[in-house]
């Protein structure tokens, strides 16, 4: 069995493979049987909203068998380490692990010690990866742009703590996507990637914006005096986008009037409802991709 830890996991052509199937489960909502006898456990060791229900929703959609890990009541609050409740819930039947982790790397050893005996889907680990929302977000994207060859995108916020923006600066450049970071200098990471402290500066040149929500969680400390501070340089409002003709994205939770303006949450230029509608699709069509054919 394969596993999903990186977007380095699937070639191009098997990301336009997995798109085209979630095009399909966009169009027709019905069940399927896809993974009628398949046994997936979620395991998410912190909060999750969007992307545990999504996944949820994904797998009943398929005729999955879910069974949620709750962490509180399992024996990982007793001492157990994650391999040793892995290899249990392996020897109980689980064909696939979709994790949500505050480490990074957590999946790759999960992944490492499981071999091909379970599939284990990175929902999230640390600051490290976020696989399966990168590719929503470039399902959703290339919704608007077909080919989306030269289109520019604006990252924008803290970047350096996002595991979306990680698995975003990996995924978009190969299918043609230019990135700019905008963000303060402590927010940036180090890689060699085009970036700015000033959004403005660059807000009049992209066809994308995507937002990310200000980790204070993963900051060990405090940046700026408030967070209004940071929203008067980076939070991108009305006044800002004016009558532009962009796709504002944000991965959620928003921080409204930190990440964005009430006023864009309803404007038609914001997809971020229809990116977590895609997600069910996209995550459909990667469980289906991967467990399928091992009935």
């Amino acid at each position: 069995m394969r596993h999903f830890i990186t977007t380095d996991d699937f070639s191009n052509n098997e990301i336009l493979e997995i798109f085209n199937d979630a095009e399909k489960f966009l169009k027709h909502e019905e069940r399927g049987d896809e993974l009628a006898k398949k046994n997936v456990m979620t395991l998410f060791f912190e909060n999750s909203t969007r992307t545990k229900s999504s996944f949820e929703m994904a797998l009943k959609r398929l005729g999955s068998r879910v069974v949620h890990l709750d962490i509180s009541k399992s024996s990982t609050s007793k001492g157990e380490t994650l391999l040793d409740t892995a290899y249990n819930l392996k020897s109980i039947g689980a064909n696939a692990f979709i994790i949500r982790h505050s480490d990074a790397g957590v999946t790759y050893k999960l992944a490492e010690h499981l071999n091909n005996k379970s599939s284990v889907i990175n929902a999230g680990d640390g600051a490290f990866a976020h696989p399966t929302q990168a590719m929503l977000d470039l399902f959703t994207i290339m919704r608007y742009f077909p080919d989306p060859t030269g289109k520019k995108i604006a990252i924008v916020g803290d970047i350096r703590n996002s595991r979306v923006a990680n698995s975003n600066i990996k995924l978009l450049p190969r299918f043609g996507i230019d990135i700019t970071l905008v963000s303060p200098p402590h927010f940036l990471p180090k890689i060699n990637i085009k970036s700015t402290n000033n959004l403005n500066e660059v807000i009049n040149d992209v066809d994308i914006i995507m937002s990310l929500r200000t980790q204070t969680e993963r900051h060990n400390q405090q940046v700026y005096s408030s967070l209004k501070d940071y929203a008067k340089d980076f939070c991108i409002t009305e006044e800002r986008l004016k009558n532009k003709n962009v796709i504002l994205m944000h991965p959620g939770p928003v921080n409204r009037n930190i990440d964005i303006s009430d006023g864009l949450m309803n404007d038609p230029r914001t997809k971020i409802l229809e990116q977590v509608e895609n997600g069910v699709a996209v995550r459909m069509a990667i469980l289906k991709f991967l467990l399928a054919g091992n009935k």
